[in-house]
Protein backbone atom coordinates (compact mmCIF):
# COMPACT_ATOMS: atom_id res chain seq x y z
CA UNK A 1 0.00 0.00 0.00
CA UNK A 2 1.53 3.24 -1.24
CA UNK A 3 1.16 6.68 0.55
CA UNK A 4 -1.40 7.68 -2.21
CA UNK A 5 -4.01 4.96 -1.13
CA UNK A 6 -3.43 4.47 2.78
CA UNK A 7 -6.81 4.27 4.13
CA UNK A 8 -8.58 3.01 6.93
CA UNK A 9 -11.27 -0.29 6.12
CA UNK A 10 -14.17 1.68 6.69
CA UNK A 11 -17.23 3.21 4.73
CA UNK A 12 -16.24 6.12 2.40
CA UNK A 13 -18.61 8.33 4.32
CA UNK A 14 -20.38 11.05 2.88
CA UNK A 15 -20.67 14.62 3.85
CA UNK A 16 -22.80 15.47 0.95
CA UNK A 17 -26.05 14.50 3.12
CA UNK A 18 -25.61 16.49 6.18
CA UNK A 19 -24.70 19.51 4.01
CA UNK A 20 -28.51 19.23 2.05
CA UNK A 21 -30.32 18.61 5.05
CA UNK A 22 -28.78 21.96 6.37
CA UNK A 23 -28.93 24.06 3.27
CA UNK A 24 -31.60 26.28 4.96
CA UNK A 25 -29.69 26.77 8.27
CA UNK A 26 -26.45 27.23 6.37
CA UNK A 27 -28.05 29.80 4.06
CA UNK A 28 -28.85 31.76 7.34
CA UNK A 29 -25.05 31.64 8.54
CA UNK A 30 -23.56 32.78 5.47
CA UNK A 31 -25.71 35.90 5.26
CA UNK A 32 -24.56 36.24 8.76
CA UNK A 33 -20.86 35.71 8.33
CA UNK A 34 -21.40 38.53 5.10
CA UNK A 35 -22.95 40.88 7.32
CA UNK A 36 -20.46 40.94 10.19
CA UNK A 37 -17.18 40.91 8.05
CA UNK A 38 -18.09 44.12 6.84
CA UNK A 39 -16.06 47.34 7.61
CA UNK A 40 -15.48 50.59 6.36
CA UNK A 41 -11.93 49.55 6.91
CA UNK A 42 -11.33 48.42 3.36
CA UNK A 43 -9.06 45.83 3.80
CA UNK A 44 -11.63 44.29 6.51
CA UNK A 45 -13.62 42.72 4.27
CA UNK A 46 -11.58 41.84 1.46
CA UNK A 47 -8.79 40.39 3.53
CA UNK A 48 -11.94 38.43 5.27
CA UNK A 49 -13.63 37.54 2.37
CA UNK A 50 -10.09 36.57 0.82
CA UNK A 51 -10.24 33.55 3.09
CA UNK A 52 -13.80 32.93 4.09
CA UNK A 53 -14.85 33.05 0.14
CA UNK A 54 -12.25 30.08 -0.47
CA UNK A 55 -15.13 27.36 0.96
CA UNK A 56 -14.46 24.41 2.05
CA UNK A 57 -17.56 22.76 3.48
CA UNK A 58 -17.33 24.81 6.70
CA UNK A 59 -17.32 21.90 9.17
CA UNK A 60 -17.23 23.93 11.85
CA UNK A 61 -20.56 25.83 12.04
CA UNK A 62 -22.07 22.73 9.80
CA UNK A 63 -21.73 20.48 13.31
CA UNK A 64 -23.40 23.56 15.70
CA UNK A 65 -26.37 23.47 13.15
CA UNK A 66 -26.33 19.72 13.10
CA UNK A 67 -26.18 19.13 16.85
CA UNK A 68 -28.89 21.89 17.60
CA UNK A 69 -31.17 20.27 14.71
CA UNK A 70 -29.96 16.85 16.62
CA UNK A 71 -31.18 18.20 19.72
CA UNK A 72 -34.39 19.43 18.57
CA UNK A 73 -33.83 23.24 18.09
CA UNK A 74 -36.36 25.50 17.34
CA UNK A 75 -35.58 29.06 16.15
CA UNK A 76 -32.43 30.61 15.16
CA UNK A 77 -29.95 31.06 17.64
CA UNK A 78 -28.04 28.24 16.66
CA UNK A 79 -27.29 29.95 13.17
CA UNK A 80 -25.29 33.18 15.52
CA UNK A 81 -23.44 30.24 17.43
CA UNK A 82 -22.20 28.63 14.02
CA UNK A 83 -21.51 32.29 12.59
CA UNK A 84 -18.91 32.63 15.89
CA UNK A 85 -17.69 29.34 15.76
CA UNK A 86 -16.65 30.14 11.73
CA UNK A 87 -15.28 33.44 12.77
CA UNK A 88 -13.19 32.24 15.51
CA UNK A 89 -12.09 29.42 12.85
CA UNK A 90 -10.70 31.97 10.37
CA UNK A 91 -9.12 34.23 12.88
CA UNK A 92 -7.10 31.07 13.91
CA UNK A 93 -6.54 30.07 10.54
CA UNK A 94 -5.31 33.91 9.60
CA UNK A 95 -3.34 34.06 13.15
CA UNK A 96 -1.57 30.51 12.56
CA UNK A 97 -0.61 31.10 8.68
CA UNK A 98 1.24 34.02 9.75
CA UNK A 99 3.20 31.93 12.57
CA UNK A 100 3.93 29.39 10.03
CA UNK A 101 4.70 31.35 7.00
CA UNK A 102 2.46 29.22 5.30
CA UNK A 103 1.90 30.13 1.09
CA UNK A 104 -1.45 28.29 0.73
CA UNK A 105 -4.66 27.98 2.30
CA UNK A 106 -7.60 26.21 1.29
CA UNK A 107 -6.05 26.33 -2.35
CA UNK A 108 -5.71 30.08 -2.38
CA UNK A 109 -2.42 32.30 -1.62
CA UNK A 110 -2.14 33.19 1.77
CA UNK A 111 -3.22 36.24 3.21
CA UNK A 112 -0.09 37.34 4.76
CA UNK A 113 1.27 37.01 1.18
CA UNK A 114 -1.64 39.31 -0.13
CA UNK A 115 -2.07 42.35 2.85
CA UNK A 116 1.25 41.60 4.90
CA UNK A 117 1.41 39.83 8.38
CA UNK A 118 0.41 42.91 9.89
CA UNK A 119 -3.01 43.31 8.36
CA UNK A 120 -3.65 39.15 8.58
CA UNK A 121 -3.27 39.17 12.27
CA UNK A 122 -5.47 42.31 12.90
CA UNK A 123 -8.22 41.28 11.05
CA UNK A 124 -8.05 37.66 13.13
CA UNK A 125 -8.18 40.01 16.17
CA UNK A 126 -11.33 41.79 14.66
CA UNK A 127 -12.87 38.36 13.92
CA UNK A 128 -12.45 37.47 17.15
CA UNK A 129 -14.33 40.58 18.09
CA UNK A 130 -17.26 39.80 15.81
CA UNK A 131 -17.58 36.12 17.20
CA UNK A 132 -18.28 37.36 20.94
CA UNK A 133 -20.45 40.00 20.00
CA UNK A 134 -22.48 37.31 18.03
CA UNK A 135 -22.03 35.10 21.02
CA UNK A 136 -23.19 37.75 23.27
CA UNK A 137 -26.62 38.47 21.37
CA UNK A 138 -27.63 34.86 21.62
CA UNK A 139 -28.33 35.78 25.61
CA UNK A 140 -26.86 32.23 26.40
CA UNK A 141 -24.44 32.79 29.06
CA UNK A 142 -23.17 29.13 28.75
CA UNK A 143 -22.59 28.96 25.13
CA UNK A 144 -20.52 32.38 25.36
CA UNK A 145 -18.60 30.37 28.39
CA UNK A 146 -18.00 27.45 26.29
CA UNK A 147 -16.91 29.17 22.84
CA UNK A 148 -14.98 31.72 24.83
CA UNK A 149 -13.15 28.86 26.87
CA UNK A 150 -12.50 26.93 23.26
CA UNK A 151 -10.67 30.23 22.15
CA UNK A 152 -7.92 30.44 24.99
CA UNK A 153 -7.76 26.27 24.96
CA UNK A 154 -6.99 26.58 21.18
CA UNK A 155 -4.60 29.86 21.81
CA UNK A 156 -3.10 27.36 24.17
CA UNK A 157 -2.38 24.62 22.19
CA UNK A 158 -0.98 26.72 19.76
CA UNK A 159 1.37 28.14 21.77
CA UNK A 160 2.64 24.40 22.72
CA UNK A 161 2.99 23.12 19.60
CA UNK A 162 5.18 26.00 19.02
CA UNK A 163 7.39 25.42 21.83
CA UNK A 164 7.31 21.62 21.05
CA UNK A 165 7.24 22.30 17.01
CA UNK A 166 10.60 20.87 16.64
CA UNK A 167 11.52 18.43 19.18
CA UNK A 168 12.00 14.87 17.69
CA UNK A 169 11.61 13.25 21.22
CA UNK A 170 7.53 14.29 21.45
CA UNK A 171 6.01 11.46 22.93
CA UNK A 172 2.39 10.42 21.30
CA UNK A 173 0.39 11.79 24.38
CA UNK A 174 1.42 15.32 24.56
CA UNK A 175 1.37 15.46 20.73
CA UNK A 176 -2.19 13.96 20.56
CA UNK A 177 -2.74 17.04 23.95
CA UNK A 178 -1.93 19.60 21.13
CA UNK A 179 -4.05 18.39 18.22
CA UNK A 180 -7.00 18.13 21.36
CA UNK A 181 -6.29 21.64 22.07
CA UNK A 182 -5.54 23.60 18.98
CA UNK A 183 -7.91 21.55 16.99
CA UNK A 184 -10.44 18.96 18.35
CA UNK A 185 -11.24 21.70 20.81
CA UNK A 186 -13.23 23.99 18.56
CA UNK A 187 -14.99 21.00 17.28
CA UNK A 188 -16.23 20.09 20.41
CA UNK A 189 -17.22 23.39 21.38
CA UNK A 190 -18.93 23.63 18.10
CA UNK A 191 -21.04 20.84 18.63
CA UNK A 192 -21.57 21.37 22.70
CA UNK A 193 -23.15 25.07 21.89
CA UNK A 194 -25.31 24.07 19.40
CA UNK A 195 -26.94 21.47 22.11
CA UNK A 196 -26.98 23.71 24.68
CA UNK A 197 -28.74 26.41 21.87
CA UNK A 198 -31.23 23.23 21.91
CA UNK A 199 -31.54 22.93 25.58
CA UNK A 200 -30.99 19.41 25.29
CA UNK A 201 -30.67 17.45 28.51
CA UNK A 202 -27.15 17.62 30.07
CA UNK A 203 -26.38 14.17 29.18
CA UNK A 204 -27.24 14.62 25.02
CA UNK A 205 -24.91 17.87 25.46
CA UNK A 206 -22.03 16.09 26.52
CA UNK A 207 -22.35 13.12 23.66
CA UNK A 208 -22.44 15.89 21.39
CA UNK A 209 -19.64 17.49 22.76
CA UNK A 210 -17.78 13.98 22.70
CA UNK A 211 -18.53 14.21 19.43
CA UNK A 212 -17.15 16.86 18.28
CA UNK A 213 -14.12 15.93 20.13
CA UNK A 214 -13.39 12.27 18.33
CA UNK A 215 -14.46 14.04 14.98
CA UNK A 216 -11.81 16.63 15.66
CA UNK A 217 -9.17 14.56 16.50
CA UNK A 218 -10.07 12.13 13.64
CA UNK A 219 -9.66 14.85 11.45
CA UNK A 220 -6.01 16.46 12.39
CA UNK A 221 -4.80 13.02 12.15
CA UNK A 222 -6.39 12.10 9.04
CA UNK A 223 -4.80 15.66 8.00
CA UNK A 224 -1.18 15.16 9.13
CA UNK A 225 -1.49 11.73 7.42
CA UNK A 226 -2.56 13.45 4.12
CA UNK A 227 0.57 15.50 4.50
CA UNK A 228 2.79 12.94 3.46
CA UNK A 229 0.03 10.76 1.57
CA UNK A 230 -1.85 13.44 0.12
CA UNK A 231 -1.96 15.81 -2.97
CA UNK A 232 -2.01 19.99 -2.56
CA UNK A 233 -5.61 19.84 -4.20
CA UNK A 234 -6.65 17.15 -1.10
CA UNK A 235 -4.83 19.61 1.31
CA UNK A 236 -5.60 22.89 0.35
CA UNK A 237 -2.09 23.80 0.79
CA UNK A 238 0.80 22.45 -0.22
CA UNK A 239 1.58 18.77 0.32
CA UNK A 240 5.30 18.32 2.71
CA UNK A 241 4.60 21.63 4.50
CA UNK A 242 4.46 20.11 7.75
CA UNK A 243 7.83 18.26 6.98
CA UNK A 244 9.31 21.56 5.47
CA UNK A 245 8.41 23.52 8.66
CA UNK A 246 9.93 20.87 10.55
CA UNK A 247 7.18 20.54 12.65
CA UNK A 248 6.82 17.05 14.25
CA UNK A 249 3.28 15.34 13.65
CA UNK A 250 2.42 12.02 14.40
CA UNK A 251 3.51 10.29 10.96
CA UNK A 252 6.97 11.42 11.43
CA UNK A 253 6.98 10.67 15.25
CA UNK A 254 5.99 7.22 14.93
CA UNK A 255 8.64 6.88 12.34
CA UNK A 256 11.21 8.23 14.03
CA UNK A 257 10.51 5.75 16.82
CA UNK A 258 10.21 2.88 14.44
CA UNK A 259 13.44 3.26 12.43
CA UNK A 260 15.72 4.07 16.01
CA UNK A 261 19.25 3.20 15.05
CA UNK A 262 18.40 3.15 11.51
CA UNK A 263 17.48 6.41 10.48
CA UNK A 264 18.57 8.72 12.99
CA UNK A 265 21.55 10.71 10.93
CA UNK A 266 18.42 11.28 8.11
CA UNK A 267 15.85 12.53 10.58
CA UNK A 268 18.20 14.93 12.18
CA UNK A 269 19.20 16.39 8.68
CA UNK A 270 16.53 16.55 7.74
CA UNK A 271 14.67 18.14 10.40
CA UNK A 272 17.19 20.09 12.14
CA UNK A 273 17.35 23.16 9.78
CA UNK A 274 13.36 23.27 8.04
CA UNK A 275 13.18 25.40 5.23
CA UNK A 276 16.45 23.85 4.29
CA UNK A 277 15.39 20.51 2.92
CA UNK A 278 15.38 18.82 -0.68
CA UNK A 279 12.39 17.80 -2.22
CA UNK A 280 14.93 14.50 -1.95
CA UNK A 281 14.74 14.46 1.43
CA UNK A 282 10.90 14.50 1.68
CA UNK A 283 10.58 11.56 -1.02
CA UNK A 284 12.86 9.82 1.69
CA UNK A 285 11.08 10.73 4.61
CA UNK A 286 7.99 9.70 2.81
CA UNK A 287 8.79 6.34 1.77
CA UNK A 288 10.29 5.91 5.33
CA UNK A 289 6.80 6.97 6.89
CA UNK A 290 5.11 4.97 4.73
CA UNK A 291 7.48 1.22 4.84
CA UNK A 292 7.56 1.49 8.86
CA UNK A 293 4.01 1.66 8.70
CA UNK A 294 3.74 4.71 10.45
CA UNK A 295 0.90 6.39 8.35
CA UNK A 296 -1.45 3.70 8.69
CA UNK A 297 -1.10 3.70 12.23
CA UNK A 298 -1.79 7.30 12.22
CA UNK A 299 -5.05 6.64 10.16
CA UNK A 300 -5.93 3.51 12.25
CA UNK A 301 -5.65 6.18 15.09
CA UNK A 302 -8.13 8.41 13.49
CA UNK A 303 -10.21 5.59 12.58
CA UNK A 304 -10.48 4.66 16.37
CA UNK A 305 -11.51 8.41 17.25
CA UNK A 306 -14.08 7.98 14.41
CA UNK A 307 -15.45 5.21 15.82
CA UNK A 308 -15.68 6.64 19.06
CA UNK A 309 -17.63 9.70 17.88
CA UNK A 310 -20.18 7.64 16.21
CA UNK A 311 -20.76 5.60 19.28
CA UNK A 312 -21.09 9.04 21.02
CA UNK A 313 -24.20 9.55 19.39
CA UNK A 314 -26.13 6.39 20.63
CA UNK A 315 -27.99 8.51 22.97
CA UNK A 316 -29.48 9.83 20.36
CA UNK A 317 -33.00 8.04 18.65
CA UNK A 318 -32.30 7.13 15.15
CA UNK A 319 -33.08 9.54 12.28
CA UNK A 320 -32.01 11.31 9.32
CA UNK A 321 -29.39 13.88 11.04
CA UNK A 322 -27.78 11.20 13.56
CA UNK A 323 -27.55 9.20 10.58
CA UNK A 324 -25.96 12.50 8.44
CA UNK A 325 -23.30 13.02 11.53
CA UNK A 326 -22.10 9.78 12.00
CA UNK A 327 -21.82 9.62 7.99
CA UNK A 328 -19.47 12.84 8.76
CA UNK A 329 -17.95 10.79 11.02
CA UNK A 330 -16.87 8.31 8.60
CA UNK A 331 -16.05 11.15 5.79
CA UNK A 332 -13.54 12.43 8.27
CA UNK A 333 -11.61 9.09 7.99
CA UNK A 334 -11.68 8.22 4.26
CA UNK A 335 -10.65 11.51 2.99
CA UNK A 336 -7.84 10.75 0.29
CA UNK A 337 -5.35 12.29 -1.92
Amino acid sequence: MDAATASVARPSGDVESLIRLAVADMAAVDALIVERMQSPVAVIPALAEHLIAAGGKRLRPLLTVAAARLAGIEGGAHHRLAAAVEFIHTATLLHDDVVDGSQLRRGKVAAHLIWGAASSVLVGDYLFARAFELMVETDSIRALGILSRASSVIAEGEVLQLTRAHDLKLTQDVYLEIIGAKTAELFAAAAESGAVAAGAPEARIQALRAYGMNLGMAFQLVDDALDYGGTTEALGKNAGDDFREGKATLPLLLAIARTAGREDAFWEKAMGHPGDQTEADFRRAREIIVGCGALQATLDLAGSYADAAKAALEVFPAGEWRHALEGLADFAVSRRA
